[in-house]
């Protein structure tokens, strides 16, 4: 099949519609990414990368944490208000009705509400032209019981993870397959 040359973009889709939670002591906020990645298995690291004007930019810096929380596709209207609305103007935890919970980290809280949920404490950060890349230590991860599967793996059928796909949003079916699946055949 051919080809059409587009315009140079990012296509590395879809990607996680992620709900990144933080806090400066006095205030948090959420602030949605779908620029998140995994960077590194042992010790596990994820990368964020936020705009240095963004509200959640400076609590990040400040306190080293944050946490990454997984929406499920029927979230999609907390994804969305959350990320048209700026955290200087409205308590997102409140408007939204979402639940800050506390874990193992001093200042960034999890969202209950969310199935899953990572607490990552600040690595590395990169200052890049447009945003600065925050690679942060997964130091306790949290699943929503009832997404687990018999032997305690995430169902991802069950999760119905949120997706996101230059400005659209997804939904990420499983295919059901494991990987190494070929060598069954």
């Amino acid at each position: 099949m051919a080809k059409s040359k587009q315009s140079t973009q990012l296509l590395l889709c879809p990607t996680p519609a992620a709900l990144i939670a933080c806090s400066s002591g006095k205030e948090q906020n959420i602030i949605p990414l779908a620029w998140v990645g995994v960077v590194n298995s042992s010790p596990p690291m994820v990368s964020i990368a936020v705009r240095p004007n963004r509200h959640s930019y400076k609590m990040i810096k400040q306190t080293g944490e944050f946490t990454i929380n997984i929406p499920r596709e029927d979230q999609v209207d907390v994804v969305d208000g959350c990320g048209t609305a700026s955290g200087r103007d409205l308590e997102k935890f409140e408007h939204f009705n979402l639940t800050p919970v506390n874990g193992a980290l001093s200042s960034a809280p999890m969202i209950k509400e969310c199935p899953i949920s990572m607490e990552c404490t600040l690595k590395h950060s990169l200052e890049l032209e447009s945003h600065t890349v925050f690679i942060g230590q997964v130091v306790s991860s949290y699943v929503e019981e009832g997404v687990l599967d018999e032997k305690g793996s995430i169902d991802f059928e069950r999760c119905s993870i949120l997706g996101f796909c230059s400005g659209n949003y997804l939904k990420t079916a499983p295919l059901n397959l494991k990987l190494g699946y070929t060598l069954k055949k």
